[in-house]
């Protein structure tokens, strides 16, 4: 006999680089916790949103983008991260954009054979196809190539047809207590949302002139009098790279720290102050000792 009234599970959303994951989680969440910028592997660790609403806990899993090229430890871990996360989960929503369909999107494709849960196909970015006809051709495209259980074109930007997402989620859902207080909304704590915000900025700001050898700790995180005092270190491979970020008498560390620290006070609700230092470390992205000092793994 069943004593549950609620319902909760595990939603995986998983796609190639840059289809929108971040967006929609954000979107859904009404608030940040998952970083976004125009450019591949912003996401590096799985994230966790979670949103009650009502008898309904849904908790969706942000994995970073899946790419067929795993020539780093920190990619092979991006990679293993994203589809580990397909063994454990009530709920699979593979993410496409537009009616764009790339040899990446066939590489999601095909590890979601292994996947027993139900798969809901979103299309993104709906919002610039100017010719529907056209979206209407590549839906039953790609229905052919799996059997999906439903399929949904939305914009994550916008917000277009996300509640309609939201719902079919929600029928899905297995009964059970709920996972988390329903006033959480993410499982990763303070420190780790100050360090991605950071890296945020370097990823949106630095344009295409760094490349993604750049990783963040947070050194020391105190509240003193309502201020929340923050200290992080920006790791790079290079020392090059250091001056880049250091920019012309300082001015672009300077950018990064006050754009940094205005989303820290939207976060956590009060002042903050931060301060930042860079450290060389070469080749971290390959030194796997390195990538769990810096939460990989």
């Amino acid at each position: 006999m069943n004593h549950f009234k609620t319902h909760a599970g595990y939603i995986a959303i998983l796609g190639r680089p840059n289809v929108g994951k971040s967006t929609l989680l954000n979107h859904i969440l009404g608030k940040k916790v998952s970083i976004t910028a125009r450019k591949t592997q912003t996401t590096r660790h799985k994230i966790l949103g979670i949103k009650t609403t009502g008898d309904y806990q849904a908790i969706y899993v942000d994995t970073p983008g899946i790419h067929d090229r795993a020539d780093s430890e920190l990619n092979r871990y991006m990679n293993n991260a994203a589809l580990s996360s397909l063994n454990d989960v009530d709920v699979v929503i593979f993410m496409v954009v537009g009616t764009i369909w790339q040899e990446e999107d066939e590489f999601v494709l095909q590890h979601l054979q292994k996947t027993k849960s139900p798969v809901i196909l979103v299309i993104n970015k709906v919002d610039l196809v100017s010719q529907k006809n056209l979206l209407l051709g590549y839906i039953e495209k790609i229905g052919l190539k799996y059997e999906f259980t439903a399929v949904i074109p939305l914009s994550a930007k916008d917000g277009t047809n996300v509640a309609s997402l939201e719902e079919t989620v929600q029928k899905l859902l297995p009964e059970n207590p709920f996972f988390f207080d329903p006033s959480q909304r993410t499982d990763r704590d303070e420190k780790f949302l100050a360090a991605e915000i950071i890296r945020e900025k370097l990823i949106r700001f630095l344009g295409q002139e760094l490349p993604y050898a750049t990783s963040v700790l947070i050194d020391n995180m105190e509240l003193k009098k309502e201020i929340m005092f923050v200290t992080a270190t920006i790791y790079v491979e290079r020392q090059g790279q250091k001056i880049i970020i250091i920019g012309k008498d300082g001015a672009v560390l300077k950018k990064i720290g006050t754009l940094a620290r205005h989303d820290m006070e939207n976060l956590f609700a009060r002042k903050v102050f931060l301060q930042l230092w860079i450290k060389v470390k070469a080749s971290w992205t390959n030194d796997e000792r390195l990538l769990r000092q810096f939460g990989y793994g």
